[in-house]
């Protein structure tokens, strides 16, 4: 659902799950308000095997023990903010520990995964991804994996 004024859409419901170029991937954990967004990462005891930032564009790994992939994407539809919805990978890059990635012109959302998800996921730029409402399970976004140092 999306308002006229370009708010961001939600998936509501207790899982939501990561699609590349059509294959189910991964659970991914939504970070769609300013404190999700503002945590990432940060101080999980276990890595969920997604992240999506909404808004998103640059990020950065001050305070992380870990590298992670990074993915930035732009909605196929257009300029809208929308979490529904096919998105264009623009860019992956490896972000290392407290070091930076810029956004790009025409990025509207950032998904993040451990190092070496994206090369199983066979994620590359110019996939196409997508996020829907899976099977009625384990909270919201769930699909945590590894153990933090």
């Amino acid at each position: 659902m999306s308002t006229e004024s370009g708010a961001v859409s939600r998936i509501v419901c207790s899982r939501v799950l990561l699609v590349v170029d059509g294959r189910e991937v991964a659970e991914v954990v939504l970070a769609d308000t300013y404190l999700r967004r503002a945590r990432g990462m940060l101080w999980r005891r276990r890595l969920p095997a997604a992240l999506l930032l909404v808004p998103g564009g640059s990020v950065h790994g001050l305070g992380m023990t870990a590298s992670l992939d990074v993915a930035l994407l732009s909605p196929v539809s257009g300029g809208r903010l929308d979490v529904v919805g096919e998105h264009r990978v623009h860019r992956t890059a490896l972000l290392r520990p407290f070091g930076l990635v810029g956004s790009r012109r025409g990025v509207r959302s950032t998904l993040e995964a451990p190092a070496g998800s994206f090369e199983s996921w066979g994620l590359t730029p110019d996939s196409v991804v997508a996020f829907r409402a899976g099977p009625a399970g384990a909270g919201r976004g769930g699909g945590e994996q590894g153990t933090r140092p």
